[in-house]
């Protein structure tokens, strides 16, 4: 079943993109992590031009934190002071990340700047969850456990001026951390098309020292608004999003998102981190590997 995209310019079969869709959000169940950050390499392994694909991205994780936001809402586990200042912070750095891509896709780089920067930042991540699951795997099979880390902020949040008080979150340190936390993920969601929560998260537990009961709905929340402002400002600036994309996007992972939900209610939580850890690293290892292969031929002239 072909469909043609308008933005990218190119004719995809709509049952892949859907299937794309639905493995991301199965991921995205089984693991709670957004899967957007998998969303746009995926896309460029089918085809899809990088900027499309990640402006697009954004757009389909706008949809997919809409009703994780609510469910957090309900149980109070969304810290609203904190997530205001992140999503402050999120959309100064939307607009910094708009004025890079401009600059960037003007070079004619823009393709290669997402392509390194999805490499760093997978294999950087899928490392570390590598080497905890492995952690995580000895310690259920007899190891000795380590000693818990005592939740505190980092030294550098906590010499920062002008503290407040985040009654949800029982901190007390300066808005300068999290405004400036919230801007470097809003770069991120301009250039790579992702929510952040990947990295949001865990900087919200080991820099900013928030407790677990607040971080995710937070996380969430900081995601939802800061994903809306850069599809809008893509939409108006970059002119890179493809609504019909997204929308195939949203619909599978929706569907995959009740049944990784399901899955992972089965299956061992270390076994699943290292399982995304392995995925996450395979994704680094092609994007590695579409950056630095060189063709036989770089160009190709075909006869009709």
């Amino acid at each position: 079943m072909d469909l043609y995209l308008p933005i990218a310019n190119l004719s995809v079969n709509a049952l892949v993109i859907v299937a794309l869709g639905l493995g991301v959000g199965l991921l995205s169940g089984m693991f709670g992590v957004g899967g957007g950050f998998l969303t746009t390499p995926l896309l460029i392994f089918y085809g899809i031009p990088p900027t499309v694909a990640a402006a697009s991205a954004a757009s389909q994780v706008t949809g997919a934190s809409v009703s994780g936001v609510f469910a957090h809402l309900r149980r109070k586990g969304v810290d609203l002071q904190m997530g205001g200042v992140l999503v402050a912070g999120g959309v100064l750095g939307s607009m910094v990340g708009a004025w890079l891509f401009k600059i960037l896709q003007a070079m004619g780089q823009i393709d290669v700047v997402i392509g390194v920067l999805y490499v760093l930042l997978l294999g950087s991540i899928g490392g570390l969850m590598f080497r905890e699951s492995i952690g995580a795997i000895r310690v259920s099979r007899g190891a000795a456990v380590a000693k818990a880390r005592k939740r505190r902020h980092h030294p550098l949040v906590a010499a920062l001026p002008f503290r407040w008080r985040f009654y949800a979150s029982g901190l007390y340190i300066s808005p300068l951390a999290p405004l400036l936390l919230g801007f470097f993920t809003g770069i991120l969601t301009m250039l790579l098309g992702v929510g952040g929560g990947f990295i949001l998260v865990p900087a919200m537990l080991y820099i900013l020292g928030m407790g677990t009961q607040t971080v995710v709905g937070t996380s969430l929340f900081q995601t939802l608004f800061t994903t809306a402002v850069a599809t809008m400002v893509h939409a108006t600036t970059t002119k890179a999003v493809d609504i019909v994309l997204a929308i195939l996007l949203l619909l599978g992972s929706v569907i995959g998102a009740q049944l990784g939900a399901r899955f992972a209610a089965r299956a061992r939580p270390e076994y699943l981190r290292l399982l995304l850890a392995v995925i996450v690293l395979t994704v680094a290892a092609r994007m590695l590997l579409g950056l630095a292969w060189r063709p036989d031929e770089i160009y190709s002239v075909t006869v009709a």
